[in-house]
């Protein structure tokens, strides 16, 4: 299948062109702003659907919706119904094609090409209607509030918040280019007239706000965000994406002393916490024993040995431990542990606990193995 994709540079036509090729569709035709106009009669002969993404949204002249956003795709229906091809043509237009300003009226201009086309020349096309997009490879203070926000509060730049109350609906990348996939099957999701995105989330601005600080915020107090709900997992998805390079890493707190360190990585009130524990050769650590709170340790180097004692009982458990095979190890609440390096280099371990640990109740009693 040969495929045409207009506006190819832009947020949606980069996301587009690489899910397409992902799924094994390799003869694209690109057309961005940039290209020459004949490209796109050259295009047109012989092309099996078209991807019309190609819009104007923020210009310096208003006069330059119309150019951009009806111009366009009158020449390309024009050339369409030149080259005699039958392809589907796919367009993204806008919720404010019902709104009465310039922009709005451009794009309610385009639809009506579209439907006009469909009727002299039966050819499906379909019309999305788009609510505010957001995901990777968007632009700060162009495509949508969420880029701006994440690109500014990524660098410590301050955001606007006109009203915090402001309801906003948001469309994410990926949802989008699923529903394109199935309207290039021939199984667009319909509503009247026009096709939508099936997946969209509701969110106020001031809340929208917060939760990208947070985000950042969840560095230094080692949170990972609730990835049970779907909009703040793709929201942080995209936040990552508008990291400025050279911060991609950050440090964590070392605790260090002769027998080793001892590294808190994440910390969720849900989910416990997680640390790193590097032990020196022949170090021990450990004995104690808790009530409630119960640990798994994982082993990623070297060589150990963990113990266990029920404090009621003076029977000794061994469980040898090895960077060469991971496993994961219990430890039950009321037996006393402790884990000895018995390699010539340091002991590595992953260690989760069920809760995070507060000084004012440890739940940590001390007893030797």
């Amino acid at each position: 299948m040969k495929i045409l994709v207009t506006g190819s540079k832009g947020f949606v036509g980069k996301n587009l062109i690489a899910e397409l090729k992902n799924k094994g569709y390799n003869d694209i035709n690109e057309f961005n702003r940039e290209s020459d106009i004949s490209l796109l009669e050259k295009y047109t002969q012989d092309c099996d659907f078209v991807f019309h993404l190609a819009g104007v949204n923020r210009p310096n002249d208003d006069a330059e919706f119309m150019k951009g956003n009806f111009g366009l795709t009158s020449i390309l229906l024009e050339l369409l119904k030149k080259s005699g091809k039958k392809a589907p043509v796919l367009i993204t237009s806008s919720i404010q094609a019902e709104s009465d300003n310039p922009y709005g009226r451009s794009k309610r201009a385009g639809e009506e090409l579209l439907f006009d086309y469909n009727k002299e020349t039966d050819v499906k096309v379909y019309i999305y209607r788009l609510p505010n997009l957001f995901g990777k490879w968007s632009r700060p203070n162009y495509n949508t509030v969420v880029a701006t926000y994440c690109h500014n509060v990524a660098r410590d730049l301050e955001i606007q918040i006109n009203n915090p109350d402001a309801e906003l609906t948001l469309s994410y990348i990926d949802d989008l280019l699923e529903e394109f996939l199935r309207a290039l099957e021939g199984f667009p999701t319909k509503q009247g007239d026009y096709c939508i995105v099936p997946v969209t989330h509701k969110i106020k601005l001031g809340e929208l706000a917060n939760t990208i600080k947070s985000f950042k915020q969840s560095r230094e107090d080692l949170s990972i965000p609730n990835m049970e709900d779907a909009l703040t997992k793709k929201l942080y998805s995209t936040y990552l994406s508008f990291l400025p390079e050279n911060k991609f890493s950050y440090d964590l707190k070392m605790n260090c002393d002769q027998r080793g360190s001892f590294t808190e990585f994440i910390r969720t009130s849900e989910r416990g916490q997680v640390s790193i524990n590097v032990s020196k050769p022949g170090i021990t650590k450990g004995n104690h024993w808790h009530h409630t709170k119960n640990e798994k340790f994982l082993v990623v180097s070297g060589e150990g040995i963990i113990r266990f004692r029920k404090i009621d009982s003076d029977q000794v458990i061994e469980y040898r431990v090895s960077g060469k095979k991971l496993q994961v190890v219990d430890i039950p609440t009321g037996y006393t542990h402790s884990i000895v390096n018995v390699g010539e280099g340091d002991l590595v371990t992953v260690m989760w606990v069920n809760e995070c640990f507060d000084p004012d109740k440890p739940d940590t009693y001390f007893v030797e193995v």
